[in-house]
């Protein structure tokens, strides 16, 4: 997430339908299935960097160590979320229920938190005149909006022949394009679409794949490798260009080299997504239960990062010590492990998953009969009588 007003938040909590994300990404089946253990997992974990990357964000200039792992997870951490995003969107088709869940389990909350995050800032920031812009996501906000648009584009995905090429195309595209705006970060929406696009093509066989013994040995030097990269990147590169939020030429770079780090972002971020799928637990551990409550981790945790900063907790001497540095790390992890409970779920799902059943109209069941078309139950009824049917 990120630290001034157009540079927003990173991701977070997958959230899909009710997100459990984008952040809690979640299914969006018909009917309930169990859910399955190694995505409720993958979704923790990756909370989890979510939270160290935004402890880690005000410490990147006196620790290049900081700086480092900041670079490395914010290379695939968003890029993940999303990917879960969209795998759990392949159903979605905007039949009436899921736009009902849509709009209460995704909008609404855009809405609520949007405006509680700006008046957070009014009063912890003292800057009572901070303008409240829904057209602007605040902070973490971005990804509910941004996730909103992508599971309405679902339906378009799925028709058109090569959807991870026109994606891709979209997001080079989007990245060499400085007069776009930042109406509901639609750089970041397009800019991050090829992921969410990736999900929406990806099956279950493509996740066992990934978990596979050579694909889990072989991502022990591929994570070296990045950690070494992003150790020499770190002072020298541009952090702006993982936040998605600017076009090349707004961070000083010509046309052609946003084409190029799109592409090359895309890759990087694939590559570490698979290498981090591959240590993900199939199996119940004891944070499998946490992994339904991301989105209340993700939307929560903020106010906890904005406020670190307002109030100069960071200004602490221990703080910029190595030891400071592991002990920020820790009380970033377990910040965001409590606010994924039960019992936070339980205090907060009236703002994270409010009900909403009283604004939409009641749907009717329709009968067999109802659904059948006139001259189907005219045919049936002739059968049923002995009469032969009417032929055109």
């Amino acid at each position: 997430m990120l630290h001034v007003r157009n540079q927003r938040a990173s991701l977070p909590a997958v959230r899909a339908t009710a997100a459990d994300p984008p952040p809690s990404v979640t299914d969006d089946p018909p009917r309930v299935k169990p859910r399955d253990p190694f995505f409720d997992n993958a979704k923790y974990l990756a909370i989890l960097l979510v939270a160290m990357g935004h402890a880690w964000t005000p410490l990147r200039d006196d620790s290049r160590a900081a700086s480092a792992l900041y670079v490395f997870v914010y290379t695939f951490h968003m890029p993940a979320f999303i990917l879960l995003a969209g795998y759990f969107s392949r159903s979605f088709t905007g039949r009436p229920d899921q736009l009902r869940r849509l709009i209460a389990g995704i909008l609404v909350p855009f809405l609520v938190f949007d405006t509680l995050y700006v008046l957070f800032k009014r009063w912890g920031d003292n800057d009572p005149d901070y303008p409240i812009s829904l057209l602007d996501p605040y902070y973490v906000t971005w990804f509910l909006i941004a996730l909103f648009i992508w599971r309405l584009t679902a339906p378009v995905w799925k028709l058109i022949r090569w959807p991870l090429p026109v994606a891709l195309v979209i997001a080079a595209l989007a990245a060499v394009s400085p007069h776009l705006g930042n109406d509901l970060n639609i750089q970041r929406v397009l800019q991050f679409l090829p992921f969410f696009v990736l999900g929406l093509l990806a099956r279950r066989e493509h996740f066992a794949w990934a978990r596979r013994r050579e694909v889990r040995l072989a991502s022990v030097p591929v994570v070296a490798a990045a950690l070494a990269m992003a150790y020499w990147a770190a002072p020298r590169m541009e952090h702006g260009w993982f936040y998605r939020t600017h076009s090349a030429q707004e961070l000083g770079q010509p046309w052609s080299v946003g084409v190029v780090m799109s592409l090359a972002l895309f890759g990087c971020g694939l590559v570490l997504t698979v290498c981090f799928l591959a240590w993900v637990p199939k199996g119940r551990t004891w944070f499998t239960v946490l992994g339904a409550g991301t989105v209340y981790g993700y939307l929560l945790h903020g106010f906890v990062a904005k406020g670190s900063r307002w109030w100069d907790w960071y200004e602490a001497p221990w703080v910029a010590t190595p030891g400071g540095v592991v002990a920020v790390t820790v009380i970033g992890a377990v910040v965001i492990t409590v606010l994924c409970t039960p019992p936070v779920r339980l205090a907060f799902r009236f703002l994270v998953e409010p009900s909403m059943g009283w604004a939409f109209r009641r749907e009717e069941r329709e009968t067999h009969e109802t659904r059948e078309a006139p001259e189907g139950r005219e045919a049936r009824e002739r059968s049923a009588s002995g009469q032969r049917p009417v032929r055109p």
